[in-house]
């Protein structure tokens, strides 16, 4: 049985994240592109179906490379409202200690939702917390991938440096190394798929410096290695990080990086924000990734990542939101905006062009977690796909369809597509109550702080 092809026509502009044409269309055939149409051109075999895109900015499918799925049971929680990261998470840890599977699970529907509703079709998730209850919490979170339909690179987190070692956070939220390259190893046998077309992968994130032994950072490394699974943490994210690693060990945060065996290309990195000359030097020619992060670095006002510098040394740049309870939001093309006024107020209007940022959204972030079939419209590669409509008060008298996205602050795709498959149509996710979930997530978010 020969695999359906579809027709999506005439989009009113395109963006697909390299210099191929495809302003008369794509063909998709099963979960593939098979062909770029330029202006004017037909498909070269029949079509099942056509979908005409003329009043749709075609993208390929956005990427995010950093979340926390859970904490969207924690947005706009007045006690952490208006403070920096260090007394954000040491008032939140306590919190999310009381996380149940449950409540993991509504939080990851409303995130992964949220983003799908924004045009990303592949997403990661940094899940570090693992209170008693919680082993499986990174297989909970595999079911509402699949339950979504979309793409994911979930990360088995960690946590083994509690305060009573000099660490940040609290002992009941921290595992022995024993446990958590078990964990490992399982998710990774259990879940991690190889080669193009991937829908489940796994990768290894012990938290952060201030969260993690030395030692559990090392056999991560050993592991990974082992496996071909990829690396990420948080790094250089503030000030307070980089002083605790020369109080800790003695060294800055690359130094650290690179003692631990995690400077290479296997490993990308939330934040990036404080590296000297030399650091983003070192960052390049390892090929160490970085994550851009704005709307978390705004709000908890950590500084902003160097894109710029770390570009032109070679390191690979892509985009997340972060944790919903410091964004405090799920929508990737929000995030795009905000990454590209806030890189125009450090380097200028000329350097942050709507290009470039959503190149980060979808080439960049791609090559952050490894892939090379995802992240642009170009035969061969999945069809993951999301179409804008500008047909809203906002865009009123817009010209560029594309700068429009941003500049007029596009926030909820109209269709999305992964892997050849619609999920998202008019604008609502294919299958989903929205408001059932809405009012499932908000009781859980209300029992997670009751009496505190």
């Amino acid at each position: 049985m020969s695999e359906q092809r579809t027709w999506i026509k005439n989009p009113l502009a395109v963006f697909t994240a390299n210099e191929l044409d495809a302003r008369g269309g794509i063909v998709t055939e099963g979960q593939k592109i098979a062909e770029l149409l330029a202006s004017g051109q037909h498909p070269s075999q029949p079509v099942d179906h056509i979908f005409d895109a003329s009043e749709s900015v075609l993208l390929p499918g956005l990427i995010n490379t950093h979340h926390h799925f859970y904490q969207t049971l924690t947005r706009a929680w007045a006690p952490v409202v208006s403070v920096p990261l260090f007394p954000w998470l040491k008032k939140l840890y306590p919190v999310w200690a009381r996380l149940g599977p449950e409540a993991l699970g509504l939080a990851s529907r409303v995130a992964m939702a949220e983003l799908l509703l924004s045009g990303c079709t592949t997403t990661t998730d940094h899940h570090y917390l693992f209170p008693q209850g919680m082993e499986e919490a990174i297989d909970v979170q595999v079911d509402v991938v699949r339950e979504l339909g979309m793409r994911a690179l979930l990360t088995r987190g960690s946590m083994s440096l509690g305060e009573e070692q000099g660490g940040l956070p609290p002992e009941q939220t921290v595992q022995s190394g024993e446990v958590i390259l078990q964990d490992s190893q399982r998710l990774i046998d259990r879940y991690h798929q190889r080669g193009e077309g991937a829908w489940m992968q796994i990768a290894l994130a012990p938290c952060s410096p201030f969260s993690v032994t030395t030692d559990i950072m090392r056999e991560s490394a050993k592991l990974a290695l082992r496996e071909d699974v990829r690396l990420h943490t948080h790094l250089a994210e503030t000030l307070d990080e980089e002083q605790f690693c020369l109080k800790m060990f003695g060294l800055r945060t690359v130094d650290y990086l690179e003692s631990v065996g995690w400077l290479s290309d296997r490993t990308w990195l939330a934040h990036g924000i404080h590296f000297n000359n030399d650091e983003i030097r070192r960052l390049g020619a390892a090929g160490t990734g970085i994550c851009h992060c704005p709307v978390s670095n705004m709000r908890l006002a950590s500084g902003m990542c160097p894109t710029r510098d770390l570009e032109a040394a070679g390191v690979p740049i892509g985009l997340g939101v972060d944790g919903s309870a410091s964004n405090d939001a799920s929508n990737l093309m929000y995030e795009a905006r905000q990454a590209l006024y806030l890189q125009r107020l450090k380097y200028g209007a000329e350097y942050a062009t709507p290009e470039r940022v959503l190149g980060w959204a979808t080439r960049g972030s791609a090559k952050l977690i490894g892939r090379n079939d995802i992240g642009q419209i170009a035969v061969g590669k999945q069809a993951d796909l999301a179409l804008f409509k500008l047909d809203e008060l906002r865009f009123s008298g817009s010209h560029d369809p594309i700068a429009a996205l941003l500049l007029c602050g596009a926030e909820k795709a109209d269709r999305v597509m992964v892997g050849g498959k619609w999920r998202v149509i008019d604008g609502e996710i294919v299958g989903m109550d929205i408001r059932s979930l809405i009012s499932h997530h908000r009781k859980a978010a209300a029992a997670l702080i009751a009496d505190l």
